[in-house]
């Protein structure tokens, strides 16, 4: 069998851009390897905070984060992703930066739910921040014209001290998943239309059973579509059977 070469790792599907950040990344977090079932290969872009892209991204930002889409790409990656939500921003740019897929945050999903819920009903959007979650966002990843309802973490001490502020790097996950089931809660109070939320922060995959049976609603995030895309850029053969 003839191989090609030029890579130094192989055999992985997923590459994932990271943010700078060291508070704890419970499983269900895209940047903690077992909550998939494939390798990543990880390229971290160093002092690119959570806060940094939240706040409102400086000229420049994106620069080096094309450069690491690019190593992945070079390392073979077939899809690549991000660690934070808000790269939505950059989905242009990152997706012309390389021969690859690129889905840079969950909230590429927000068009096909609406389409899936029939266009009757809103997309609730549960982020880490609801004030700098804006309209270039979502315009950003077609979404633009989608009637969302969006509730932030911005107001939930731990949530806000720990992922929001850096603040510290310990966190307490118990105090965590409560904050953000309550804010799920509050979503879906204040809008009773809503037919499915999509979760925009990385960080609440790990909760995201528990708000499900608390809100009872369709949840999507970013590790269920990653894995979604790996299914897709690398297709298995099906095994069952078939009457004799």
């Amino acid at each position: 069998m003839k191989l090609k070469g030029g890579s130094n790792i192989s055999g992985v599907t997923i590459g994932v851009l990271c943010l700078e950040s060291y508070f704890p990344k419970p499983p269900g977090h895209i940047k903690n390897p077992s909550s998939l079932g494939f390798p990543v290969l990880y390229e971290t872009v160093a002092g690119a905070t959570v806060a940094k892209l939240v706040n409102g991204p400086e000229p420049g930002f994106i620069d080096p984060f094309l450069d690491a889409a690019q190593r992945l790409e070079k390392e073979g990656v077939r899809a690549i992703t991000g660690s934070c939500g808000f790269l939505a921003l950059f989905q242009r740019e990152l997706s012309e930066a390389v021969d690859v897929p690129v889905f840079a945050s969950s909230l590429i999903q927000l068009p096909m739910v609406y389409t899936m819920l029939g266009r009757r009903r809103k997309v609730g959007v549960l982020t880490a921040s609801g004030p700098d979650l804006t309209g270039r966002h979502l315009a950003a990843v077609g979404a633009g014209d989608i009637p969302v309802a969006i509730q932030g973490m911005e107001d939930f001490p731990e949530f806000r001290e720990v992922i929001l502020e850096g603040q510290r790097t310990n966190m307490d996950t118990a105090k965590i998943e409560n904050e953000v089931l309550a804010a799920a809660k509050k979503l879906v109070k204040s809008n009773n239309d809503l037919g499915a939320i999509v979760l925009e922060c990385t960080d609440m995959p790990p909760y995201a059973h528990a708000l499900q049976k608390a809100i009872d609603l369709p949840v999507f995030d970013l590790t269920t579509l990653a894995t979604m895309v790996h299914d897709a850029v690398l297709r298995s053969p099906y095994q069952g059977i078939m009457p004799r």
